[in-house]
């Protein structure tokens, strides 16, 4: 049977033919055309009463509506040359790379107690126990190889020394071990990162590895491109140079009273104040329990701070290139970090050259454990 529609009419007419009449408060009966706009009026205003209701639930659906239009790409190569080329890769984000380097020393926290069993040997002692270790640079420029010897503190005696080479050695020996030792965490780690980043997906313990990376290395947007470019080495000539430099190889007051081999400031943390500074001068000399914690600290201000980040860019230019890092060619992008700027850059040649330092840049430190072996 097919169905018909009824309309509004039909149902007043028939409601009338039946006898049957609406009543109203202050009226007897409804005429057709008083039921007719009752009724219309009745619908529309129960319309727009629900459109008013349902306006709240419209609005807040909306503003928590999460929206994909964007497939996800993957431009790690395209990032990586946006580094190279010194290009921020965010956007309406200031990263702030001039804090006070004691913000991104997390792990040398640990050297800001002495250990018990230190002790600061004579130079007399040092040399004595080089020499029966058998341990001297004739033997390293030949070998390649550094024995692992480590001392926390500089000989009082360095200044008393009256042979300029055998400061100079004296020096170089207590250091470099220091120095390779420090290079080989971060080659370590640097090994590690390309192996997570050669996976298609990484362990929890791998995130969390990463994580505190991005942190030490003053990462604030995690980007493994920055991280990969900011993790890695100094070449020990350089360094060597440096420290060389800043305390006069081993004579200064800051690397006797404090440990600083490379002259870093600090505004904030524990620090020896510089003689003749004005009153009005807010900085010091970055202080150390340690040898070693002022060579971390010194890595880690060259491969964070902008800076040096030309440096950091000639350096991945050299690993894109698969050349052996250059320490002459590497020193012309520090001219920051000293006041003096070009003349501080040739006086670091200069020391490079003349003492063939770059003897040093393919030596070993002798493995301690079997992960070190890895690195010979």
């Amino acid at each position: 049977m097919k169905k018909k529609n009824i309309t509004l009419s039909q149902v007043i007419d028939f409601l009338y033919e039946k006898g049957i009449t609406l009543s109203h408060k202050g009226e007897k009966n409804f005429s057709k055309n008083q039921f007719k706009n009752f009724f219309l009026t009745s619908l529309c205003s129960l319309i727009l009463i629900s459109f008013f209701l349902a306006i709240p639930i419209i609005i807040e659906f909306k503003d928590s509506s999460i929206v994909v239009s964007k497939e996800i790409k993957d431009n790690s190569n395209d990032n990586f040359k946006k580094v190279l080329k010194g290009e921020s890769l965010v956007q309406k984000q200031k990263i702030d790379e001039e804090l006070d380097i004691r913000s991104l020393l997390d792990d040398i926290i640990k050297f800001d107690v002495l250990p018990s069993d230190t002790v600061r040997l004579s130079a007399a002692t040092i040399q004595e126990l080089f020499k029966d270790t058998k341990y001297n640079l004739k033997d390293v420029r030949e070998t390649k190889l550094v024995k692992p010897i480590t001392l926390d503190l500089l000989p009082e005696q360095m200044s008393s020394i009256t042979s300029t080479k055998k400061k100079k050695d004296l020096f170089i020996q207590i250091i470099l071990p220091l120095i390779l030792a420090e290079n080989n965490i971060i080659k370590l780690d640097r090994k590690k990162l390309f192996s997570i980043l050669n996976k298609n997906s990484n362990s929890q313990k791998e995130k969390d590895w990463l994580n505190k990376r991005f942190k030490q290395y003053g990462v604030v947007n995690k980007d493994l491109a920055t991280l990969k470019i900011r993790m890695d080495e100094i070449p020990a000539s350089l360094a060597i140079a440096q420290a060389a430099k800043e305390t006069g190889w081993g004579t200064s007051r800051f690397a006797l009273e404090g440990n600083a081999l490379f002259g870093q400031w600090t505004w904030s943390g524990e620090g020896i104040k510089p003689a003749g500074a004005d009153d009005n001068t807010n900085h010091k000399v970055m202080k150390f329990k340690v040898l070693k914690a002022s060579v971390r600290a010194y890595q880690r201000n060259l491969n964070t701070h902008a800076g040096y980040k030309d440096f950091r860019i000639a350096r991945a230019n050299a690993r894109d290139k698969g050349v052996n890092l250059n320490s002459l060619v590497l020193v012309d992008h520090l001219q920051k970090y000293a006041a003096t700027g070009v003349e501080y850059i040739k006086i670091l040649k200069q020391i490079i050259k003349q003492n063939n330092l770059t003897d040093f840049d393919n030596v070993k430190l002798l493995p301690l454990s079997i992960n070190l072996k890895s690195l010979i």
